[in-house]
């Protein structure tokens, strides 16, 4: 691959619904470019950009690729990111590294949830798009139904820059507004045809009302507009781009992946008229520590943020990072901003799928890769100077969904922890915890398929054979009443003996455990105070009911009485043992739950549905208030045991459109019916 300069490179990230036909787009974008010789297929398990075995397994996406192509002259990064909702943060990651979005679009299924999501994110942090309408050939597609629809439900920004010749299983060709010219296509050639007599007053009424759009972008383009004089192909060009930064424009491309009809028109398109990483008014995703933006300049000190991190067991750690200043050199002496530790690459390289492509070099603006950096990291800087700032660290969605997991043998086991953590390190949404209570190995993500594709990947990747378990909720047990009682120790048949004799008083309080002595007299000595709150403290793991840890209790050691030789430290922490089982026995022993706190982001429509739902968990609305995209933020409450798996009801019951965080608050007295069926869980497992 040759080398070009920043303003001769394009960054274009691929969202859009899952099954939409992302990577088959970028699959024949490839072959278009003759960067492949033949596309792959999704179905047939041999795209580039889809190579993981999983991936190919499930037949979706699951980690972003990049797929660098040439055409007429310029550098395109193809940004290739699933649409699936429970890989959400790699086309976050995507748009991040990209100057604009391509959004791709289902033309037989119409505008899907998907395509509503990135709309609405790419609106919000103001990324210029392009829509691609896929799948023209498909039967009873009707290319002004869909763009009607787009200009519903996203309004009149949307501008078709092309017209279809025929629709549906007579679909044969493109008519390009613009150049005023049209296409008929035999698989990916294309071939020059007049615009039938019947459609030119339709294609000069759509020209015309591109040209009024782009005069709004300039004083000098509206006078020439209302002077009736012609704009230039230049004047075109630079007026479009102007409308796709400030948001007034989002054109709009019509084709197939699979027929190759309008993927040349699609790539004159982004060439034209998608910023260059170095146009001032282009949108970064990098911001330094102190929120400064960064000239795209390929001679200032070197910046490059890793956007993206790719575990390989043979292969080893692949970085993938985007140069926000200077240029990366083979043989430069880098370092990790961070920590000021020098890096030292085994090559500098273009990603391709999961080919390499080697260069010397590779300037602002555009994306490369290194390997077998261990010590980099998503999110990390790399600076050509220990003195530069570095960039900040973006915020990953937090994973709301929980599995329990176990490993099949013994040998799996000692190899699951290296493991997992390598998956934590290519995905920053997935995370790992050994619960120390429960000693359960709990593994967190974004939706079932994403946590799923995780324990297969320890089977494809590392070897590691895992399955899933119930999750145990870390259940709490108290008292609600006081006691009064002894606990007497005595053991003195043959050789030394043992006594410890104790009254301690147990009452409950807010939280925790609290020790107290009030013994007058000696009674109890006072260097046995401190086995005495061991042996209380050590019985606290364990309570009477269903075996679960006690807190909210307070013990005071009042009275009790030791014998001159065979008292000793371990006689009275068996004493306390013994006093607090009674003791707890006869408070009215409750079970707690853990209450968790949930904010969940709904449209209108799904309110009803989401309230009546929550009910039937127990849980409690404590308010509502729309937020700055119009959705509704409902508040609650609820048990832990009922909303555990509530990532995935809420988006059947939303069709994805809902989201939801949540936080421990704190633990409450478990209803009567509730704690019964825990305890006699906990007696049947014993």
């Amino acid at each position: 691959m040759k080398k070009y300069a920043t303003d001769r490179i394009r960054n274009l990230a691929f969202v859009g619904h899952s099954g939409s036909g992302k990577t088959s787009l970028g699959e024949a974008l490839l072959y278009l470019t003759k960067a492949i010789d033949r596309p792959g297929r999704v179905e047939d398990k041999n795209t580039i950009s889809d190579y993981d075995a999983e991936e190919q397994a499930r037949g979706i996406s699951i980690g972003m690729s990049v797929l660098p192509i040439e055409w007429k002259d310029y550098k395109i990064n193809l940004l290739d990111a699933p649409g699936y909702f429970d890989f959400e943060n790699e086309a976050l990651m995507a748009l991040r590294a990209s100057e604009a979005a391509l959004m791709v679009i289902d033309a037989s299924a119409g505008i899907e949830v998907g395509s509503e999501l990135y709309w609405k994110y790419t609106e919000k942090i103001h990324l210029p798009r392009v829509i691609f309408l896929n799948k023209m050939d498909k039967p009873h597609v009707d290319f002004n139904v869909n763009v009607s629809d787009l200009h519903q439900k996203f309004g009149k920004k949307v501008i078709p820059l092309t017209l279809t010749l025929g629709q549906g299983d007579d679909f044969e060709g493109i008519i390009d507004i613009i150049d005023k010219k049209a296409f008929r296509y035999n698989g990916f050639k294309a071939e020059e045809v007049p615009i039938p007599e019947i459609r030119v007053a339709e294609v000069e009424a759509a020209y015309d009302e591109i040209v009024e759009l782009i005069a709004m972008t300039d004083d000098a383009l509206m006078n020439k507009f209302f002077e009736g004089e012609p704009f230039t192909f230049e004047e075109i060009a630079e007026g479009m781009t102007s409308a796709m930064l400030d948001g007034s424009a989002v054109p709009l491309i019509a084709g197939s992946a699979t027929t190759g009809a309008g993927l040349d028109l699609l790539l004159d398109a982004i060439v034209k008229y998608m910023p260059a990483p170095n146009d001032e008014r282009a949108h970064t995703g990098f911001r330094t520590e102190d929120g400064e933006t960064i000239a795209m300049n390929p001679d200032a000190p070197l910046r490059a943020a890793v956007f993206k991190t790719i575990v390989d067991p043979f292969v080893g750690k692949v970085s993938l990072f985007k140069v926000v200043s200077g240029t990366v050199k083979k043989g430069q002496e880098l370092y990790l901003q961070s920590t000021g530790e020098t890096l030292k690459p085994a090559g500098v390289f273009f990603e391709r799928g999961k080919s390499h492509i080697d260069t010397d070099e590779i300037p602002a603006g555009d994306i490369g890769a290194f390997s077998k950096l261990d010590k980099l990291e998503t999110g990390d800087t790399i600076v050509g100077s220990r003195d530069t700032n570095g960039f900040k660290r973006v915020r990953h969605p937090e994973p709301n969904l929980m599995f329990a997991i176990e490993a099949d043998s013994k040998n799996d086991d000692d190899k699951l922890s290296p493991s997992l953590a390598k998956l934590v390190e290519e995905d920053p949404t997935f995370q790992v915890e050994r619960n120390k209570e429960t000693k359960q190995v709990l593994i967190k993500g974004l939706g079932n398929v994403q946590l799923e594709a995780m324990m297969n990947k320890l089977k494809t990747k590392y070897g590691v054979s895992v399955h899933r378990v119930p999750l145990i909720i870390p259940y709490r047990e108290t008292i609600r009443g006081k006691s009064d009682v002894q606990g007497r120790h005595k053991k003195q048949s043959g050789g030394a003996g043992q006594f410890g004799d104790v009254f301690i008083r147990f009452e409950p309080i807010p939280d925790g455990f609290e020790f107290a002595e009030e013994v007058f007299g000696g009674s109890v000595p006072k260097n046995y105070f401190p086995a005495v709150e061991k042996g209380l403290e050590e019985s606290l793991a364990k309570g009477p009911l269903a075996g679960y840890p006690v807190t909210g209790i307070k013990a005071t050691l009042y009275d009790g009485s030791y014998h001159p030789v065979d008292s000793n430290e371990m006689a009275f922490k068996i004493a306390a043992s013994i006093a607090f089982k009674k003791g707890v026995e006869a408070a009215m022993p409750v079970l707690l739950e853990p209450i968790m706190n949930l904010e969940i982001t709904i449209p209108d429509e799904y309110l009803g549905d989401v309230m009546g739902d929550m009910n039937k968990r127990r849980g409690r609305i404590l308010g509502m208030e729309q937020d700055a995209d119009g959705d509704q933020l409902v508040h609650a409450e609820a048990p832990l045991s009922e909303v555990s798996e509530y990532a995935i009801d809420l988006r059947s019951m939303t069709q994805g459109r809902g989201s939801f965080t949540s936080t421990f608050k704190n633990y409450e007295q478990a209803p009567k019916e509730v704690a019964d069926k825990v305890i006699a869980a906990s007696k049947t497992e014993e």
